[in-house]
């Protein structure tokens, strides 16, 4: 016997119904894609779980629910980071061939981090 799948088991609860007591969220990250890693681009892939990435900030947003967020994403160590609310691939172009490491910070509208991972990978020489 087959078992549906419902739109609910794909996409998660309904952004529409306030949620009680919210599981902590929880922040997936892929290996960059190997084919355009080959030819020196890194397209990494994400997801989150009990957080919708959404270009929303400030304390006011703090009590939406579903919780909302989004990235904060430091290449190699650097002293700064880039934020992206899109929810989508994250793109880098133009790293030197070599070893690179992504910090990947799943963080409140405040910008308070709730959950990290780092994703180490090596740019081939062309």
């Amino acid at each position: 016997m087959h078992t549906a799948v419902s739109a609910e088991d794909i996409r998660g609860p309904s952004p529409l119904v306030a949620i009680e007591n919210e599981a902590p969220a929880r922040l997936i990250v892929d290996p960059p894609l190997p084919g355009p890693l080959a030819q020196g681009r890194v397209f990494i892939q994400y997801a989150t779980e009990n957080l919708r990435v959404v270009p929303v900030f400030g304390k006011g947003a703090l009590d939406v629910s579903p919780r909302i967020g989004h990235v904060h994403i430091t290449v190699d160590d650097a002293g700064w980071h880039f934020v992206d609310a899109s929810g989508e691939t994250i793109i880098l172009v133009g790293l030197e061939p070599g070893p690179h490491k992504v910090l990947i910070e799943l963080a409140d509208p405040t910008h308070k981090v709730l959950t990290s991972q780092t994703v180490e990978f090596i740019v081939p020489t062309r």
